[in-house]
């Protein structure tokens, strides 16, 4: 993952949207430096779609200030969007034209003519492997397709600040995979803000997770720190070859080691448990990997895996977040709250 530095290249200052007495994004404030790659956190309804659209342009904010590469979005857009590649909800495209006709239109858009128009679009094709359908109809390409056009579309010009939301929605694992690699490979010199309903995308490509509920943020970290708030995190999982009875006599040996808070057990005739360390006890030496793996040799227990958890981003996100934001379920609000 890349290394940040200092240089800010999204500065987001009391960011606000109000639609008449609703409030989509309240008073969100962060900075994006140049190397980081920002997974933008947040249930349905949230405010990270409304968030995204005010940072590049395309929705006018009610209040707060947002400058990309030292540009007021507010009163020097244009400017500000020279800067920026933007893969919006949806990548909404000309369902008519063919993926190399849509490149060829952006590059004109973005002021690339002749020879450096060319190698714009080979260089954006070849980054997300467009090569195979770049002269079918967009309208009649797969999803994952069509996510692929947008995502070329928003690198062609090689920007140093990308915006986008849900950039692998519609792939398979494969081109998640590609798709995660290129974000990895592209935030060497760029500032990247991603928003993700996968959990395990903020953990395979963020520098930081921002999590934002209810139009207002709620947590701000890296993965490691905010998944050192889970329950889970130092837990120690492990998987064993029994029968139903003798793992039932395992969870009640395993509950009786000195400095165990609780143990969870997977639903039978899984023998797999979840031993927790009581928080009372602090460090203890042995460390507990250590004195469950001697008390299941003792037992005799044909041990299939063994291993200390590092914190469930999924738990911490249920535990900072509701289900039920107020915009999720209002008349007119699609594609303005996500």
């Amino acid at each position: 993952m890349a290394a940040p530095t200092q240089e800010p290249m999204i500065e987001i200052t009391g960011l606000s949207k109000r639609f008449g007495p609703f409030v989509a994004v309240d008073d969100v404030t962060f900075t994006v430096p140049r190397g980081q790659v920002l997974g933008f956190l947040g249930p349905n309804g949230a405010g990270k779609s409304t968030s995204m659209k005010m940072i590049t342009g395309f929705l006018a904010m009610t209040a707060g200030r947002v400058r990309v590469c030292g540009h007021d979005v507010a009163t020097d857009a244009m400017a500000a969007q020279r800067h920026m590649g933007y893969l919006p909800e949806g990548a909404p495209a000309y369902g008519e034209m063919t993926p190399l006709d849509f490149l060829r239109f952006i590059a004109e858009v973005r002021g690339l003519r002749g020879a450096d128009a060319a190698r714009a679009i080979g260089l954006a094709v070849a980054r997300t492997t467009l090569a195979p359908v770049l002269d079918q109809q967009i309208e009649t390409l797969s999803k994952g397709f069509k996510r692929r056009v947008g995502l070329a579309q928003a690198i062609l010009h090689d920007p140093p600040v990308l915006i986008m939301d849900e950039p692998t929605d519609g792939l398979d694992p494969n081109q998640k995979h590609q798709v995660r690699g290129l974000i990895q490979d592209m935030a060497r010199d760029k500032a990247i803000i991603i928003s993700t309903h996968i959990l395990e995308e903020v953990e395979a490509v963020c520098d930081r997770a921002l999590i934002i509920d209810r139009g207002r943020i709620v947590a701000d970290g890296t993965p490691a720190e905010l998944m050192a708030r889970s329950r889970w995190q130092g837990a120690l999982t492990l998987s064993l070859d029994l029968t139903n009875t003798a793992a039932a006599e395992a969870e009640a040996a395993l509950r009786a080691l000195a400095g165990v808070a609780a143990v969870e057990r997977a639903a039978p005739p899984d023998a797999r448990f979840t031993v927790f360390a009581s928080p009372r006890t602090g460090a203890q030496t042995p460390p507990l990997a250590e004195r469950v793996a001697v008390l299941a040799r003792e037992k005799g227990w044909p041990l299939k895996a063994l291993y200390v958890e590092k914190g469930r981003l999924d738990e911490v996100f249920r535990m900072l977040t509701h289900s039920d934001s107020p915009d999720a379920d209002m008349p007119g609000r699609e594609g303005i709250g996500a």
